[in-house]
């Protein structure tokens, strides 16, 4: 019989607002960078740089504004054609 050891390795992801414009915001994780259109999550128009800025990710990589309540799924950044928004 052979003893083994499991390790449980946690690597932190570093994301990161790496623009800001008049259209929306740009986020960088993963090594990869992601637009998010002021249209689609009109909460980023009115929130201050801090806010917007102060994005963290969760094991999963999932971007999140804790001040503004807000959470996005990377999934719906990747596939937005699978995500539609709509208000009911």
């Amino acid at each position: 019989m052979t003893a083994g050891t499991n390790t449980l390795v946690q690597t932190k992801i570093i994301t990161e607002v790496t623009n800001i414009s008049p259209n929306g915001i740009w986020i960088l994780t993963n090594d990869k960078e992601y637009f998010i259109s002021y249209n689609d999550y009109p909460v980023f128009e009115t929130a201050s740089i801090k806010q917007i800025a102060a994005v963290t990710t969760d094991c999963s990589g999932n971007l999140h504004w804790e001040e503004i309540d807000v959470d996005i799924e990377l999934e719906s950044l990747e596939h937005p054609e699978n995500y539609p928004l709509m208000y009911r």
